[in-house]
This record gives C-alpha cells, structure tokens and sequence, in this order.
C-alpha cells in the first residue's frame, strides 16, 4: 500500500466528516477547513485537529467576537474568535449587509479602510493584508472604497469618513494592546464610531454572511478596480490645514527655546507628529531613534502603553537628558492616545497622568477660546465632555466659568456620539477625554487623537516658558483655582469571563441578595450607581441618568468623605480596572491626602 503523503493527509482532512462528540465543534472545523485560504491559520487547525486538541478547538471556532469599546479586538490567530484573514473578511461582509440596507446612496459614497503596522509572522497576519482584504470584499461588490496607501494614524480614518462622505469606515488597529492582537474598528458616516444598534445588528449580519463570497479573497482588486482610491494625500493635507484651528500662537511657537523629544511607540505616530509640529510654526522634535520606525514586535518596550509610565518611556527620557530637552511626548502605536512627560529642577521626572493632562486641557482649551472667542460668542453655547470614570476636573473648571460640562459612558464612542448631537444643536465643543490618554481637542475629528494632542501640549508649554512656568506649576494653579482633584487609577489582569462576573455579582449581592456595601472598611457608602444592570441609588427613580451597558461590568460607589470609586471591566483587554478621586472644592485650601485614596481604593479591591 503507497504512503500518504502531507497533501494526501491534507485533503483527507478538508473532505472527512469529524466525530469529535461535538456536533457544534464538527461543523465550524469543517466549515474552517472550507473557508479558510490562508495557509498557516489553515493549518494551525488541522494541527489542533490532528493531535486532538478538541478544547482548544472549542475555543478558537465555537464562539465569535463581539464589539467592545473600540470595535471589534482579539488576538491574531486561527479561529472565529480571533483576528485573521477569515474572520475580517466575513466582518466585512457583514458590513456590506447591514450598509447596503441603511443606505441607497452606498455604492456612490464608498467607505475608507486604514490600517497600522501591526502583524504576525505565524498566522501570515498583518493590518496592511487585512486592510486589503476589507477591501477587496467591497470592491467586489463595486463599491468604491478609499484605501491608504500606507499606515496612517486612526484618527485618520474618521476624519476621512467625513471629508469624503463616505458612509462608514474600518480601522485596522489594536491601538495600544500587547503585540498579539489586532482589531477593527468601525466609523459610521458621522466620524465617530459605531454605537448601538448598529453594532448589534452589523454582529446579525455577519453571522448570516460567514461564508465568504466570490471574490471575496480577490485581493489583487486592490491593485486593479478602478474603484479603489488613495486618499492619503488628500487627507493628510486637509487634516494638517485643519490643525490651525487649535494653533494660536505659531510666531511664539517659532522662537521658542525649548526642546521636544518624540517617541512613536514603533507605530505609525513620527511622520504625522513631525508634519503636525511644522503645521503650528515649530523646530521638528527630537525622535527616538530605536522606536522612531514601525515595529511590530514592539521589540523595546515589555508593553507598547505609553500609559505604563517611566517604565515604558526609559528611551525617550534618556534621550531627552542627553539632548537638553525637558518635554517627552509619547504617541502609543495607532497615534490616538498622548502621554507627556517634564523634566523637573530637582532632575527627576513628572510623567502626567491623563487626569492631570485633561486638567491642563481644559484650563488652555479655554483660555485660549476666551482670548480668541467672537464678539457675540456666549459662553453658555460652550461645552467640554469626560467619560465617567474620568477625573471631575473639567466638571469644576465649567461651574467656575459658566461652560457645560457633560460626561459619558467609558469609550470615546460615546464621546463622538454626543459631540455630533451638541454640534447638529449649534453648541461649541472645545475638549473631550478619557482619563486613559485619550484627548480631543476642537471637533475636527469625533475620536481620539494623539497627534493634535501632542502639539497642543508643546503650544502651551512653550507659552507658559515664556512666563517662566513650568506644565507642573499650571498644573498645581488650575487645582489652586477650581479645587484640587487628586486620583488613582490602574488595573488588575483577570482572563477568565466567569471569575470576573462571580466579583461583580458578590457586589450586587453582597450581605443579602440584591443588596450593595453599605461601608467599605470604615468608610461609609453614600450611593451606587450600576451601569450593567441601570440602578442608581442617589437617583429618585433609582434608575440611572447614563444609557445601561449589559454587556460590560460597571459599578460606582460614592463614600460620605466625597471619594469617588469605580469598578469596570476593560472593552479591549482582559482586564478590572479601578479608579478613585477625591475632589476638593476651590474655597478648601488642602490637598486631599493620597494616602487616604490608596488605603480606599485597597479596601474596595478586597470587597
């Protein structure tokens, strides 16, 4: 009898009925093994299936992605529920579905794919052959669709969604997360992304579309369609033009002495950050050199989160010290997220947090519209937003100056979806933010942006220099003026779904059944508000006043000391993050002790 060969075993597999004792699991392999044309995630699975490995092949093709925060996010791998070829394809077609119902006008308008540089050498997976085969599946279907030509930052994407009227449009990006993920995330024609229900019903239309049509994998009709566009320099040149609306002192900006270092993470930030900074009249900034070109194994840092602090921006600090330079600006890898950082006179270094940035935000957003403002401007029309769990800091600049404050759900979602319905009724919106490094200045874009975030912290330090005011002391005035607003935030990892709801579930139940803490140590609870489940007790109703998120764990307590405490879970990583704050008012001359927040925030996290 003649040996099987490696292809023999290979159709023997595509072509076998599989009795794993699943019939879930024996449909979706052969249905892998069907559609699946990328050779290494194809045969990841027939590994798996040849060795018997039938959990982890539960894992990876009996359930699929579903939208987060920020889109559609998981690891680069074989599997329904990972980012690949199969898996973006099908989202994509599912797209096409749910667009070619909501609009009539789809096949005139097109939609806009962009990508960063992520990839991954084992499954044959990179943003840029994603990107292309998003929209390849689109082409197919004689849609026309404006594809960058390279990497660009994900702002870039929203802001090209409006520009060009597209209806929609797809990034390719795991923005800050460790380097085995990818994602992608969904722009609705407004620029701001997708919320419900159409993320809900685009995951219908996907689930009736999971079989890749014809064409589908044709991605040389990237290369061939007349329908495909390049709206790279269009866009960057608009975008940049754009940028001089929050620009106000470039001829200060031209003579300033100080030195800016710049760091983008081995993503895609330095080309834009570098066009970003002649836009507003400034010397380019000083790159790090190791991390300056896309990488995407991220090979200096153990994290590519700019948030991490000092221990991820050892680099750019050394190279600042070495350069004489006493500003670190930190893009993570998509470019939407800002961490900055200042050398201080003792020689140490003042890395801010995004609530102490969103402070100097805020206080310069409106400085600079009062020095600037029309004569029949009212500052009743002027709004500033914050996600919830972000820092109050905004909410007391507003009482003090006569502005709106609003704030959101956590997802910069949430904050482009309201910034359309205050702008659609004449309103101004200066800033947003997340106190994840997440910043917006103006409405140019309805998302993020890390790069209109970082010169418009080199703009305003390099106007306090000439007042011989360093970002730390401004800082400590805005507290001086609107009240010291003092915060702790962070995280702990937690990758299996049932721990955490048991955690969140013994806080709704906790000394008897549909009953919250009533003290957390010593400290007395004045309210809970619980987004999962729309319970607010401080409200007369005790319904809550923000929209209800059964999908993700959410729960504040507010303490009679005025501490502020929220337990989440993350939208895009595996996991609880916490954050406290306690807010002093302008007329209490004291710090709130840290140490105080510390020993809170240690006793909600043993609750």
């Amino acid at each position: 009898m003649a040996e099987n060969t490696e292809g023999d075993l290979n159709s023997n597999l595509l072509h076998a009925p599989y009795h794993t004792g699943d019939p879930q699991l024996d449909t979706a392999i052969g249905q892998w093994l069907r559609w699946d044309k990328n050779p290494k995630t194809k045969e990841q699975i027939e590994n798996l299936l040849r060795n018997g490995m039938n959990k982890e092949l539960r894992d990876r093709l009996c359930c699929r992605m579903t939208f987060g925060t920020a889109g559609l996010r998981s690891a680069m791998g074989a599997g329904f529920c990972y980012i690949n070829d199969l898996t973006v394809i099908q989202s994509t077609q599912g797209m096409y579905k749910y667009l070619e119902r909501c609009f009539s006008d789809f096949k005139q308008r097109g939609f806009v794919v962009g990508y960063d540089t992520r990839g991954q050498v084992t499954s044959s997976c990179s943003s840029q052959r994603l990107a292309k085969l998003t929209a390849a599946v689109l082409l197919a279907k004689d849609v026309p669709v404006y594809l960058f030509s390279r990497y660009v930052p994900t702002p870039f994407v929203p802001y090209a969604v409006q520009k060009l009227k597209a209806v929609a449009g797809v990034m390719i990006t795991a923005s800050h997360n460790r380097k085995e993920d990818n994602g992608y995330k969904v722009y609705w024609e407004t620029g701001a992304q997708i919320t419900s229900p159409h993320d809900k019903e685009i995951l219908k239309c996907i689930e009736e579309c999971v079989e890749p049509w014809n064409g589908s994998w044709n991605d040389n009709l990237v290369d061939t369609s007349p329908l495909k566009r390049d709206p790279l320099q269009d866009i960057c040149r608009r975008y940049m033009e754009d940028l001089k609306k929050i620009c106000f002192y470039r001829e200060l900006n031209s003579k300033t002495t100080l030195k800016f270092v710049h760091t983008s993470f081995h993503g895609v930030g330095h080309d834009y950050v570098q066009l970003a900074f002649k836009v507003f009249g400034f010397k380019p900034p000083i790159p790090v050199p190791e991390q300056k070109d896309p990488d995407p194994d991220f090979s200096t840092v153990k994290c590519p989160n700019p948030e991490e602090g000092e221990s991820v921006l050892e680099l750019s600090l050394r190279l600042a010290e070495k350069e004489n330079a006493r500003i670190v600006l930190a893009t993570d890898p998509d470019a939407d997220r800002l961490a900055a950082a200042e050398l201080q006179e003792n020689g140490s270094w003042k890395v801010f947090t995004g609530n102490e940035l969103a402070a100097l935000f805020g206080w310069w957003m409106f400085d600079c519209w009062k020095k600037n403002k029309s004569r029949n401007a009212d500052v009743k029309n002027v709004y500033m937003l914050a996600t919830t769990v972000s820092s109050k800091i905004l909410k007391a600049i507003a009482l003090k100056e006569g502005f709106h404050f609003e704030e959101t759900l956590p997802g910069f979602k949430w904050i482009g979806s309201r910034i359309i319905d205050l702008l659609e009724n004449g309103k101004e919106v200066l800033f947003a933010f997340e106190e994840s490094i997440g910043f917006l200045c103006g409405t140019s874009v309805l998302d993020k942006d890390g790069v209109s975030a970082a010169v418009v912290v080199a703009e305003m330090a390099s106007y306090l220099e000439t007042m011989n005011i360093t970002l730390k002391q401004q800082l400590v005035k805005v507290y001086e003026k609107y009240g010291y607003h003092i915060s702790k935030t962070s995280y702990f990892l937690c990758y299996e779904p049932s721990t955490i709801k048991s955690i969140f579930e013994r806080l709704r139940n906790f000394d008897s059944p549909k009953e919250y803490p009533k003290f957390c140590g010593t400290f007395a609870i004045l309210h809970v508000r619980d987004i999962t489940t729309g319970y607010d007790s401080s409200q007369p109703n005790k319904k809550s006043v923000l929209p209800v998120s059964k999908n993700s764990q959410m729960i504040t307590f507010t303490f009679q000391n005025g501490c502020v405490a929220t337990l989440r879970t993350s939208g895009t990583e595996p996991k609880i993050k916490y954050y406290a704050e306690m807010c002093a008012s302008p007329d209490q001359r004291y710090i709130p002790r840290s140490e105080l927040l510390d020993h809170m925030v240690t006793l909600c996290l043993t609750f």
